[in-house]
């Protein structure tokens, strides 16, 4: 009786595992394709753009934008607090006047939740209705979530910034791809979930 009692939970457990296994690689190819491929181009402005840290050409392109006027005003979020803002403006030499009118310089955020946390502030203090969101491809996903998630009220227009890792081969064919894009996977799924959990939301 324990023992065909065993092989029943046994069989169960195995089968949960074994569909558990196929929601998150199906989740998995679902998340993918919904990584931007190509670059766009804006034919709307907003009121302000915002650019995360961590990778270099996310700071030029958000430096171009606003050069263009596609917005008021740029947050940079999540800048090392030993970097100054003269560091940054040698990456565009060109628009280097802006750093002394129209770009704030976030030290405090240290992942992409305090991203969120301190862009809400930001976009508040500048009564803000609608941002630009200047990241990498693979974590735009992510980035537009918990910003979402923190201003509810407020219109949030994608500019994924194509990243090589991601650019050059297929995700399938390169073993370090694949792992930053499954990391940034389970990432996005935890974030869903303490979102879910999150009572006091925006």
């Amino acid at each position: 009786m324990l023992t065909s009692l065993a092989r029943v939970i046994g069989f169960f457990t195995m089968s949960a595992g074994a569909a558990g296994a196929v929601l998150l690689g199906a989740g998995f190819c679902w998340f993918v394709l919904t990584i931007p491929a190509e670059e766009v181009t804006l034919d709307r402005k907003a009121d302000g753009i915002v650019a995360l840290t961590g990778a270099a050409a996310r700071i030029p392109d958000a430096i171009e934008l606003l050069a263009a006027e596609r917005g008021k005003r740029l947050l940079i979020s999540g800048v090392h607090r030993d970097t100054r803002s003269r560091e940054i403006a040698r990456l565009t030499p060109l628009y280097s006047k802006f750093f002394t009118c129209c770009i704030d310089l976030d030290r405090s955020a240290l992942n992409t939740f305090g991203n969120a946390l301190e862009t809400k502030r930001w976009a508040r203090e500048h009564n803000f209705n609608s941002l630009i969101v200047v990241t990498s491809n693979w974590h735009m996903p992510r980035a537009m979530a918990e910003l979402a998630h923190q201003l509810p009220d407020v219109t949030l227009i994608s500019f994924p910034v194509i990243s090589p890792k991601v650019k050059d081969d297929p995700w399938w064919s390169n073993l370090d791809t694949a792992r930053l894009l499954f990391e940034e996977y389970l990432k996005y799924l935890f974030a869903l979930v303490r979102m879910r959990l999150d009572t006091d939301s925006a």
